[in-house]
């Protein structure tokens, strides 16, 4: 990737169009690589300018791979998007196994990095020490939400971090799959290793019950979990309190103690892209992620929809033929979802990503799978399904960001890298970093962004800023630092729906 003091970079050498990094006026002259050329549109930031002429029908080549094909012929020096530019991406693909070595992790696991966290009864690590309230089904979501309030005024301890709720709408008039993934996720929280404590909270007469909840949860520490059911009490407030008091004393015993990072567990999401995310900040992530794992962590990869036209990358780096196997079922029955729908399968890019210079699927697929790495993938997990194995695994979900983060924490993630070049305030039930892939927004919403991954196109070395960031994740998960929207409080779930409400 190469860039000029003009502003423009080319990524790879098969490339047929440049990337601008800042607004070009019409009939403005551009140089890169000792090549001249004159624009003959307005181009925003972020967005593609053909380095050469491209006649109609050919592929226009971006990251060394095709990410669509020319509507028309485009002149050098031609703004290169929407306009002029269509998918090849058509129907369902079939696919071949055709592995390729990938033994590119580039850090000795005798490196004997740790974090400080919070060791659990079951072996498992945490990254916070809070309370969570788990309520069952929607209507106690108020309910919650005043206990959660009521709660954190009133019990006050040093290594308590925080004393959470997450409304959501489901747990009553849902059936089947709908049901439970409502119950999945719902459980997953439960188990969590940032809740040091839970109370959930049930009505009474939702479809979601206590009891048949407690079967989802699976086995539990009884002075760890509680339950309260508040159409069965007077007074649900003040057996609520009572409650997460003996939660408080018990998560109040746990310190945090200086552990492998073999035990982190990191989520890697993107949301908002836009034409820079496959040149910063996802490299980025996906260097943390090989690092992580060559240490003996776990990263986890979700939006599925985001991998169409990149899924192949994927499947040639599958540990074996059953993973394999496993990644075609995983892209086919996400396409299948959108085709049982009436629905097109390639229905993307969004407006926003649009506007910043994501024109196709394809492109946006080949940088969002950048997140990942260039490591093996390990394992697939199914929408609901809890971390297996250190390694890569690919989770079941879409791209939808409150969903697929939610998501990634229930899969057992203490921490979710979230990429974005439009910008979001949204938080997931854990600490979710936002990293931008650019300065200016980095500079203009500091109250959401935490990490700035635009520096990399402004002369940072990728080497040392990976270096920096794996620091950045390590000071994080040891509670030297707060993510934004831990700070401000910003704690959402929302839950996959995909079926009938009674």
């Amino acid at each position: 990737m190469e860039e000029t003091k003009q502003g423009f970079i080319q990524i790879n050498k098969a490339d047929n169009v440049w990337i601008s990094l800042r607004e070009v006026r019409k009939g403005e002259t551009i140089e890169l690589n000792g090549k001249t050329l004159t624009a003959k549109d307005d181009i925003p930031s972020g967005h593609k300018i053909a380095n050469q002429f491209i006649a109609a029908g050919t592929n226009i080549i971006k990251y060394g791979f095709p990410i669509g094909h020319a509507t028309r012929d485009i002149e050098q020096g031609e703004w290169v998007h929407s306009h002029n530019v269509k998918t090849n991406l058509a129907g369902e693909l079939s696919y071949s196994y055709k592995p390729v070595p990938t033994d590119v992790y580039p850090y000795a696991r005798k490196e004997n990095h740790t974090f400080l966290g919070y060791v659990r009864e079951n072996g498992d690590v945490g990254v916070r020490n809070e309370i969570w309230i788990i309520n069952t089904v929607g209507c106690i979501n108020k309910v919650a939400e005043q206990l959660a309030k009521m709660a954190d005024q009133t019990f006050k301890r040093e290594n308590i971090d925080g004393i959470c709720h997450f409304p959501h709408p489901y747990g009553c008039s849902q059936l089947g799959d709908d049901l439970a993934h409502s119950q999945k996720i719902l459980a997953d929280l439960v188990n969590h290793p940032n809740a040091g404590g839970v109370l959930v909270l049930g009505l009474g007469c939702e479809n979601n019950y206590i009891d048949l909840f407690k079967e989802v949860i699976g086995p539990y520490h009884p002075d760890r979990v509680k339950f309260l059911s508040v159409q069965q009490v007077e007074d649900e407030f003040e057996q609520g309190m009572e409650l997460i008091e003996e939660l408080v004393e018990y998560t109040s015993r746990f310190k945090r103690q200086e552990v492998p990072v073999s035990k982190l567990k990191v989520g890697l999401k993107c949301g908002g892209s836009d034409g820079l995310s496959g040149i910063t900040a996802n490299p980025l992530v996906g260097a943390f992620s090989d690092r992580l794992i060559s240490l003996g962590g776990a990263t986890v990869l979700t939006e599925v929809p985001e991998m169409f036209g990149a899924e192949t990358i994927l499947m040639e780096r599958a540990k074996d033929e059953q993973v394999y196997n496993q990644i075609v079922e995983l892209i086919n029955g996400f396409k299948h979802y959108f085709l049982k729908n009436n629905q097109p399968v390639y229905e993307n890019p969004s407006p926003g990503n649009k506007k910043g210079g994501i024109t196709t699927l394809e492109e946006k697929s080949l940088g969002c799978v950048q997140k990942g790495g260039f490591g093996r993938v390990d394992d697939v997990l199914a929408y609901g399904d809890r971390v297996r194995q250190s390694g890569l695994s690919l989770l079941q979900g879409p791209g939808n960001d409150l969903v697929s983060v939610t998501a990634l924490a229930a899969s057992g993630c203490q921490i979710v890298l979230f990429t974005t070049g439009r910008g979001t305030p949204f938080g997931g039930p854990v600490p979710t970093v936002k990293i931008s892939t650019n300065t200016a927004l980095y500079e203009r919403k500091k109250n959401w962004i935490d990490y700035n991954a635009g520096i990399l196109v402004q002369g940072a070395a990728m080497e040392q800023v990976a270096e920096d960031f794996f620091q950045y994740v390590i000071d994080l998960a040891s509670g030297r630092i707060r993510t934004k929207n831990e700070l401000h409080g910003y704690k959402e779930i929302a839950i996959f729906k995909d079926g009938v409400t009674l």
